[in-house]
């Protein structure tokens, strides 16, 4: 191993409560309600993809430019939560975690889908503790494709093989083998069954797990 990837989302931090906020507030905006059995379609899945989940849901049809005003009104929602967030709502262990990773001599990156990343990462100060920083401002196709953590192996000069990502969502762990990487997976080994590794969160990580 000679880089970590890390996702944001459910690794880091979890801001997916917020977008499920704003989603809600979408929705009650547009008349309906968006339960959280419904926001379980939106894991892992691109702003413009949800909008569509959650239109689907409101058996609503709304033209392009209505649904990127909407898009765009939802956004703002979520960025006026995230605009509130502090290092305490960073997960347990993750930090400390991330930065034995640096000690041990291994570089370090973010591979998220998210376009808020660089906020959230400032809001937490966490952004000195990675090498490189790939957000969905850097990509152009959503996981499960890899595109995101290959550019991030790219730019961090290592092999693919030479990467380990950590995630939450399936599309993630389904990129990460894409890319030909192992992946950690956080979350549930029931849902995360296609990780090489499945722990509940970073605290129950450690470095001897990733370098035998």
């Amino acid at each position: 191993m000679k880089a970590g990837i890390f996702d944001l989302d459910g690794v880091i931090v979890d801001t997916a409560k917020y977008h499920y906020l704003a989603w809600k507030e979408t929705a009650q905006s547009l008349g309906f309600d968006f339960s959280e059995k419904d926001n379980e379609r939106l894991k892992g899945v691109s702003r413009m993809e949800s909008l569509d989940i959650l239109l689907e849901v409101g058996k609503i049809e709304l033209s392009q430019v209505e649904k990127d005003n909407l898009a765009e009104q939802k956004n703002n929602l979520y960025k006026s939560y995230i605009n509130k967030i502090t290092p305490k709502e960073i997960l347990p262990g993750a930090k400390e975690f991330i930065e034995n990773v640096r000690l041990a001599g291994i570089l370090t990156a973010i591979g998220s889908a998210s376009k808020n990343a660089m906020i959230i990462l400032e809001k937490l100060n966490l952004v000195s503790l990675f090498d490189v920083i790939i957000d969905g401002n850097k990509v152009e196709k959503p996981k499960p494709h890899p595109e995101v953590f290959l550019n991030a192996a790219k730019e961090l000069n290592i092999s693919p093989q030479n990467c380990i990502v950590f995630e939450d969502s399936v599309a993630g762990i389904e990129a990460a083998k894409v890319a030909g990487m192992k992946c950690v997976g956080i979350g549930s080994p029931d849902i995360l069954k296609n990780a090489d590794i499945c722990v509940s969160g970073l605290n129950k990580m450690s470095l001897p797990q990733l370098l035998t």
